[in-house]
């Protein structure tokens, strides 16, 4: 957690210099443990919490890489920027419809 204080610090100086960042993350236990909301409350950390589960603010873990993964799987990829040249094109693949549609059912 101190590392990410020390990037945003470094590279947002003006949500660091008045407190205007807030973190979300998700509520594994590692990230709702005592010790870590002791070091947010004595960091000033804001923190945005995570609704329970719900798959209307959980897009992404429901319908987008759902979608992304059907054309790239069983495939091997030689790098790192085959990976990403490929979620690239599956992404792109993906009609405009279908995502403002996801948000709207």
């Amino acid at each position: 957690m101190r590392r990410v204080r020390e990037a945003i610090r470094k590279k947002k100086l003006k949500l660091w210099a008045d407190n205007s960042w807030f973190l979300h993350h998700d509520n594994v236990p590692s990230h709702t443990a005592l010790i870590l909301r002791e070091f947010f409350a004595k960091n000033s950390t804001n923190v945005i919490p995570q609704p329970q589960y719900s798959s209307d603010l959980a897009s992404c873990d429901f319908w987008l890489f759902s979608n992304l993964k059907r054309p790239l799987r069983r495939k091997r990829f030689e790098s790192i920027e085959d990976i990403k040249r490929e979620s690239l094109r599956a992404l792109k693949a993906i009609p405009e419809f279908d995502f403002n549609n996801c948000y709207e059912n």
